[in-house]
């Protein structure tokens, strides 16, 4: 019997897709795992068919559930909401770019147990030589505290737990936004619930892969907010 519900968003970027995908099922949590295809290439396309073969996980093509072009991300969540709820399990969201270990999800599921008001509890995430990484790189001593913040949670590898599922309904999400990440991580608080970050959880992050354009933000600053305005991308 699965102890937990565990999905990842998919939009093309094969490479880390790949991995995060090996890493998810190699975990010793058993999970119900659910891979959302967001109307991704050819070649994401094949991988992902031809991992279902190898893993068992159960794949989700988004355009059969919807003709809205990607980003899907709000009906990702709102479906994955309502398969937790029906399962009566905490839900973990690891997005394409997050490598996680075999532990990760065993010590999310802990510190849940352990702390009754969690709403969300996220793993830290890391880079390539082990140091604090986007979007946690404001977290600069390195140590293994689980950390009651404040800060929004990003949803590269975040537990939601079941009583804060229930709380809150994701068919309230804006319709004008595409990422939710903050929005939920607000919302959890304002319904009497708190966020923690484990510190001593690390995920291996390589951001945006899923997401090139956005290495603009890091590159040419000035050029990324002008084609987020103009494309009206990432609206958070």
């Amino acid at each position: 019997m699965s102890e937990i519900i565990i999905i990842t968003p998919v939009k093309d970027s094969p490479a880390t897709t790949e991995k995060t995908i090996e890493a998810v099922c190699q975990s010793d949590c058993a999970a119900e795992y659910f891979v959302y295809d967001d109307f991704s290439g050819k070649e994401t396309k094949e991988l992902l068919i031809d991992a279902q073969k190898k893993w068992g996980f159960h794949l989700i093509h988004m355009e059969d559930l919807t003709n809205k072009p990607s980003p899907n991300y709000k009906l990702v969540l709102q479906e994955a909401q309502k398969t937790a709820i029906k399962h009566g399990k905490p839900l973990a969201i690891v997005e394409s770019d997050v490598i996680v270990h075999p532990n990760t999800f065993r010590q999310l599921l802990e510190i849940v147990k352990t702390k009754p008001d969690a709403g969300l509890v996220g793993a830290i995430t890391v880079d390539q030589d082990g140091k604090y990484n986007f979007p946690y790189n404001f977290e600069k001593s390195k140590n293994t505290q689980v950390i009651d913040t404040s800060r929004s949670l990003s949803f590269c590898c975040t537990l939601l737990s079941l009583p804060f599922l229930e709380a809150f309904n994701f068919e309230e999400l804006s319709q004008k936004k595409d990422w939710f990440d903050v929005t939920i991580s607000h919302q959890a608080r304002k319904l009497g619930f708190r966020n923690y970050l484990a510190k001593g959880i690390e995920v291996l992050h390589l951001p945006h892969s899923s997401r090139p354009w956005k290495q603009l933000k890091y590159s040419n600053p000035l050029l990324y907010y002008i084609k987020k305005l103009i494309h009206q991308r990432d609206r958070i």
